[in-house]
């Protein structure tokens, strides 16, 4: 398991993001707090504060290809 920081803040982004996790046969889920939903939902990721940056937890170690997709809504950790 691999988990990154990502930020969504606008509903454009949102629907990107979903667009290219779909792609992908692996289980993802977005963490923001005691939250979880399923990254590939729609529905699901607007019921979390997408104000702060959300925890993506992606089920696979092969999964560099997904990280460079997703390069953009990715926060850089210091």
């Amino acid at each position: 398991m691999k988990t990154v920081q990502i930020r969504l803040s606008l509903v454009e982004n949102v629907n990107k993001f979903v667009n290219i996790v779909g792609k992908y046969p692996f289980d993802m889920d977005l963490r923001a707090g005691r939250h979880v939903v399923d990254a590939k939902s729609i529905l699901g990721i607007f019921s979390l504060d997408l104000s702060r940056p959300i925890s993506l937890e992606i089920y696979s170690e092969d999964c560099e290809e997904l990280l460079k997709e997703i390069q953009p809504f990715l926060v850089q950790q210091d």
